[in-house]
Parts: structure tokens; sequence; C-alpha cells
């Protein structure tokens, strides 16, 4: 495994950038900035070697970008609503950030800082410190987002929590993948296969109503293939509200096992002949086609990333877990640390 670092000035401070090379050359780039995903670089049926991870030119623009383009968001990705947060009988009022409710832990969620890096033999490890109140959340919180690469191009990402207090912690990685290229124009003829029979329903603000529906006759439905942009513009009220796939579907709905589901999501594309396997212990995974892209930071090409340019897939726990008690729980306290695991696996077929 070959290691190159380098370093970067942002209007935050000097971020670091570390390439991981693997011994047939395929690659990955992580940025302490939010603990995100750069590139992936991996070959195609031909054995060509190409990013598939959406990524921006400069890597200071990663900064506050609205995609969240690669990064870990937190203390709580995905919605909270209306930032109301009760933890054992005490209020807490985050920021609205997203309409009226709390998104992806807030302005200066984990997203927007830059954590320590520690390099391994095979991987980074990145650590942050969550102060209490730090975004009006309780409890001092220290976090690890570890990531490992290997021979078999193999990205594992093992996430950890640790609280002094009781609070909740909801963490994911928000890279989109196009398996044509990052630069390659739309996404949406990937086929897209999710092993969750249940979805959730969510009212016009993209809050669950606390439902675990069927999939079964929906556009919901990706038991079996099917290209993302299919059915995304169906008569189905859930895909004109957010213009397209902004959901969450459901692997786990009684998570105390936490066992690794293998190919819980696989996505891959015929045109390039690349797949991505995720494994996870994330009771749900939210799957955003991408449908807001457009405006973002310039890409590598000098242009600006199209709506569904790529698909975000974020293995995580379920949306608004504080307020459905029906949901498996993101708390955590001093006795039930946090840990999760997602496994991004890239073949060819």
């Amino acid at each position: 495994m070959t290691v190159e670092t380098h370093n970067y000035p942002t209007p935050a401070g000097e971020i670091t950038l570390i390439r991981l090379i693997n011994n047939h050359g395929a690659a990955v780039t992580l940025s302490s900035l939010g603990a995100g995903i750069i590139a992936v670089e991996v070959p195609d049926r031909h054995g060509k070697i190409e990013n598939i991870a959406l990524s921006y030119e400069n890597p200071a623009d990663y900064l506050g970008d609205g995609p969240c383009m690669g990064k870990i968001p937190g203390r709580y990705a995905n919605r909270i609503a209306k930032g109301e947060l009760e933890v054992d009988g005490k209020d807490y009022r985050l920021a609205v950030n997203c309409g009226p409710h709390h998104l992806h832990g807030g302005p200066q969620g984990f997203q927007n800082k830059i954590w320590n890096t520690e390099l391994l033999s095979n991987g980074v490890r990145f650590t942050l410190f969550s102060p209490d109140g730090d975004e009006n959340y309780p409890g001092n919180l220290r976090v690890a987002a570890e990531y490992r690469w290997n021979d078999e191009d193999d990205l594992s990402l093992t996430l950890h929590a640790e609280c002094d207090a009781a609070s909740v912690i909801n963490l994911t990685n928000h890279t989109y993948w196009n398996l044509n290229g990052a630069d390659s124009g739309s996404a949406l003829d990937h086929l897209l296969r999710i092993n969750a029979p249940q979805w959730l329903p969510t009212d016009d603000t993209l809050i669950p109503t606390g439902e675990m529906q069927p999939v079964e006759g929906t556009p919901m439905d990706f038991l079996d293939f099917h290209a993302v942009g299919e059915r995304i513009n169906a008569d189905f009220r859930p895909l004109k509200i957010g213009k397209g796939y902004d959901h969450c579907w459901v692997l786990n709905p009684d998570d105390e096992s936490c066992l690794l589901m293998r190919d819980a999501i696989v996505l891959k594309s015929e045109k390039s002949g690349r797949s991505l396997h995720i494994d996870t212990d994330q009771p749900g995974v939210q799957i955003y086609s991408g449908n807001w892209l457009d405006g973002c930071p310039k890409n590598v090409s000098g242009r600006t990333y199209a709506d569904y340019d790529g698909i975000a897939i974020e293995a995580q726990g379920l949306p608004d877990a504080p307020h459905q008690p029906s949901f498996p729980s993101q708390r955590i306290d001093p006795e039930h640390p946090y840990t999760r695991t997602i496994i991004f696996r890239f073949r060819t077929l």
C-alpha cells in the first residue's frame, strides 16, 4: 500500500488529503475536512481506472457545501423534525437549517469540521471531539471514523462514538456515486438493488410519518434491480415532493443484533461494467438521487454538476428516530457507545 499526503488551506484552517494506492493502482483519496471521501479510482470492465466519486476541483470548496459531498454529517445525519430534541425529559433546541427541520447536525455539523488525522498501514483514522452544547446537543462526544483500503478494492468505514451523557447520534457517509466516471453526466441509468422490503413514508417536508410500508407495488421496490431513473417520474406523490428519490429504506427494523448484512445495497452500471456492493449493520439506508446538485462547486472538469449526476447511498439510522419510538433507537450514553460499519466493495461485471 502506497500512502501520499498533501495539505491545503481553507478558511477554516489547513486540511490534509490522504491518497491510498493498492497493489494494482486502484486508489482512494480521503480528506480531514468532514472525514470525507474525495475520490475512489477503480477499474472498469476493460481495466481503465477512473474516479467514480463525485468531487470538487478545489479541496476547500467542501467547506459548507450544500450537497455535503463525500463527508460524514453529524451529530445526527438526516432530519430531526422542527429541531426539537428531548433526552431524558430535558428539551434541546437544535438549529433549523432545512426548511422547518434540523438536518445533518446543523450548519456547523461534523461535515464542516476539520478532524484529527492518524495514518494507518492501510488506511486513516479520523477523530473529532464535540463538546457538550455543540450545535445544542448534550454531552461531550468523542468520534472516530476509520477507513481501510485493501488490494481487493474494498473500502471499509468503521464509525465509533462515546459520550459522557445521554444524547443521540446518527453517522453515515454522504458520497455521491457515478460508476461511469465522476464527470460522465447523469447516473439515472444505474441499476439499483436494495435488500429492504419496507420503506419510510414521509410528510411533504420529508419527515417520516412513523409507518414502515411495504415496497411491493410501488416505485420504492428495488428488491430486484431497477434503473434509478426508470420510475422517478411516476405519478407517485413521494417522488414528486423532492423531485426524485430522497427516502429511507428499512434494512433491519429491529437492530438489536447489529449483524452485518452483505450486499445490503448494490449499484451497478452496464455501461462501464463497474458495480458497488455495500455491506452494513445500519438499520436503514437513505437513497438520494442527487435531485438538487445543480449549482454546487465546480468539479475537475471546470463545471458544476447537474441534478442526478450522482447517487448518494447513506447507510444510517432511521431519520427522526428521536421522535419515533417504533424506530431503532439512536440513543448514546456512557454505558452504550456507538459503533457501526459500512463496507464499500468495488467490482466489475
